[in-house]
């Protein structure tokens, strides 16, 4: 699988171009440019580079004439319009940032690395032809987030009830195949591209529940990694590996997997010594233990401090870091007892561990303290653990929020998770946290970053539903600035996947993909789970409703309906104290069901129905109101996709396969809408106020 590198052009032959069509290398391809850069990363820019201007009629190689030049910040001789911006420069802008001028007609880019380089290049390919405009002063550009990594739940095998991607709706696996190392290896390549398009700089390529096959990709099966990592290389993608805490015992053969026990401590510094040897580059390992049947510490009454950290002492010689993630709770709950609460678990697990974690170790925290729902609150482990190196996770893949059978453009969501401010307005934000300029973060280790679930599979539009390719994007793109405007994003990602080059986007269909995409979380929001409850779905498939299917269940994730009203009491006063778990001002202001945001009402308390919300409605007749006009808006929606079918603005295989999502989507409302309607006419007793029928 070690080749050389593939041209852009024979990457994308056979499969969606997504954010990388050739329309949107025109602006470079036309054009003279020179590169100056060594090294791997720096020989991928130049075939980038060649390969547009083969095809666009555009030259590189010459510094007299240039019209762009890309340099590496300290490259011994630079043209002399480089050198001019590099004496304007004060510093050298870091391995991954550059700083881009245009002066006296010339579009120059100084990078501080050969990453530097590779992303400055796409950055200039997102802007086109504004790269070559008016003369503008030296900007800088450095991601925010070190760490920016796409979780594969990928299994090498298919297993029986999970698929061969464990929550995966775009088809199979890009790394695995039968069992084995996939045959296309040049997909592999072409989705590292897209990574680094869009920000993203690693994947971890195997399933975070890790089955006796996946385990054996850090022994027997490593070279099928090493593969991967040689395809991934070129685009400055590093790789991880998801390892089960009791692989000494499974692989190695040791009675024992403590890691207090110095022969289990031998075999995991020999291991890892061994996978590096043969993957100098290797990022480390993601580790799900003790949560949901997974091996852990507390077989042997240690702590997630101590089976990390042994871990990490295996890493650290070689730069690495473990990723242990928080997702640790009781799922064997009696819905019974309300002193339990699974929305507690999380901080009460890890909170007191705070400052035990070695430097080589990121926490990595779900964004709420459930699952992934469409509305939660931010998990209050981000703002209780200032010294520890804390990653967010997020999920891509929807599996909660459609499944991508459903348009639901996340970057919103992501945004405001992002932007939240746990100590109030003048506090730090969840992305300072993540980026280790907050409270968190080691002593000179920075933030652990933002990690997503992925999207991907072996479809031919990458993400099944191609309008989810936005949400991959926008990962990228908010891990390398969590400040970015999520419709800002979204216009960049219209802009390079739909481009007919110097003549752009249709207006009509850049205004129609806004109105599809801009508002449809909240638009899935408002016709599933009403205010924050959450979970009303079909266990197993977590796909369409079941308002009941987790209710008697033993995994915690009720909403309490009955006949007075419905919600969890969270509260310290009365509940099961989970709004302690915040600091202030925020413990105060969800305590209050007066104070409470509308959209975290019933995570938080338990209230009749007839409870007024912030906007002057009743919760019932709010449940009515969404649910009514989300499905009706699910329908406007799909009208408008027809009409950009009908003037020809998208190829015919691209729009059939939306409208055939959307057509299954507004179905799948108009169920939601029913079942959640009539559920709760019949528990409440509480007739519509507009009179609008309820089945």
């Amino acid at each position: 699988m070690n080749q050389p590198v593939t041209p852009a052009g024979e990457l994308m032959a056979d499969y969606h171009a997504a954010w990388l069509p050739w329309e949107a290398f025109s602006a470079i391809g036309s054009r003279r440019s020179a590169i100056h850069g060594e090294g791997l990363l720096a020989d991928t820019v130049r075939r980038e580079v060649e390969d547009a201007c083969a095809r666009f009629g555009g030259a590189t190689g010459a510094d007299e004439d240039a019209e762009l030049v890309l340099a590496l910040y300290s490259w011994s001789a630079l043209p002399a319009a480089a050198e001019k911006l590099r004496n304007s420069v004060a510093e050298d802008p870091g391995d991954e940032g550059f700083v881009l001028a245009r002066q006296d007609g010339v579009t120059v880019l100084l990078a501080g690395g050969p990453a530097g380089l590779l992303y400055g290049f796409f950055h200039l390919v997102r802007l086109g032809e504004a790269a070559f405009g008016a003369d503008h002063p030296p900007r800088t550009h450095r991601p925010v987030m070190r760490r920016r990594m796409l979780d594969h739940w990928d299994n090498v095998a298919v297993h029986d009830v999970m698929g061969q991607v464990e929550r995966g709706y775009a088809g199979g696996s890009i790394f695995w195949s039968d069992g084995a190392l996939t045959k296309d290896p040049a997909r592999v390549r072409a989705y590292g591209r897209l990574l680094a398009a869009s920000g993203a700089n690693a994947v971890s390529v195997n399933n975070v529940n890790v089955h006796a096959v996946e385990a054996r990709l850090l022994t027997d099966r490593l070279d099928d990694v090493a593969s991967v990592a040689d395809e991934l290389r070129p685009y400055g993608i590093g790789v991880y590996l998801s390892v089960n805490f009791a692989s000494p015992i499974m692989l190695g053969g040791l009675p024992s997997a403590d890691p207090l026990d110095p022969a289990v401590q031998d075999w995991w510094a020999r291991t890892t010594a061994r996978v590096h040897r043969r993957i100098p580059d290797f990022g480390g390992y993601v580790v799900k233990a003790d949560s949901e049947g997974q091996a852990g510490p507390f077989a042997y009454g240690r702590s997630h401090a101590e089976g990390a950290n042994m871990l990490a002492a295996a890493l650290a010689p070689y730069g690495g870091v473990v990723y242990w993630r928080a997702f640790v709770y009781n799922h064997r709950q009696d819905w019974r007892d309300r002193s339990t609460d699974r929305a507690r678990a999380a901080y009460d697990h890890f909170a007191p561990l705070d400052g035990q974690f070695a430097d080589a170790v990121i926490l990595q925290v779900k964004y709420g303290p459930i699952d992934f729902q469409p509305r939660e609150p931010v998990s209050p482990v981000l703002a209780a653990m200032p010294n520890t190196r804390l990653a967010v996770e997020v999920q891509v893949t929807q599996e909660y929020t459609g499944q991508q059978r459903h348009v639901c453009y996340l970057a919103p969501l992501w945004r405001e998770v992002l932007g939240f401010r746990p100590w109030g307005a003048s506090g730090a934000t969840v992305a300072d946290v993540a980026a280790g300029t907050g409270p968190g973060g080691s002593p000179g280790g920075g933030g652990g970053g933002l990690v997503a679930v992925s999207n991907v599979g072996d479809d031919r539009f990458w993400t099944g539903h191609p309008l989810a390719q936005a949400n991959l994007y926008a990962f990228g793109r908010l891990a390398w600035d969590p400040s970015l405007d999520p419709s800002a994003i979204l216009d960049e990602w219209i802009d390079l996947t739909f481009t007919r080059g110097a003549d752009g986007v249709p207006d009509q269909l850049r205004h129609t993909l806004h109105a599809i995409m801009d508002d449809s979380w909240r638009t899935y929001e408002h016709y599933t789970a009403p205010l924050g409850v959450g979970f009303m779905v079909n266990p197993g498939d977590h796909y369409g409703p079941s308002i009941d299917g987790y209710e008697y269940t033993q995994w915690g994730t009720y909403h309490f309906a009955d006949r007075n009203g419905i919600g969890v009491d969270r509260t310290q006063a009365t509940g099961t104290g989970f709004t302690a778990q915040y600091p202030h001002p925020w413990s105060s202001t969800y305590e209050s069901p007066h104070d409470c945001p509308d959209e975290l009402l019933i995570f938080f308390h338990h209230v009749p129905y007839t409870h007024i919300l912030h906007t002057g409605a009743t919760v019932i007749q709010h449940i009515y109101d969404t649910h009514f006009a989300a499905t009706q808006r699910v329908h406007e929606i799909r009208s408008q996709w027809q009409k950009i079918h009908n003037v020809g603005l998208v190829d015919s295989d691209l729009h059939a396969r939306v409208a055939e999502r959307l057509n299954e989507q507004a179905r799948s409302a108009e169920e939601w809408r029913d079942q959640i309607n009539s559920y709760f006419l019949r528990k409440s007793g509480i007739s519509d106020a507009l009179g609008r029928r309820i089945y």
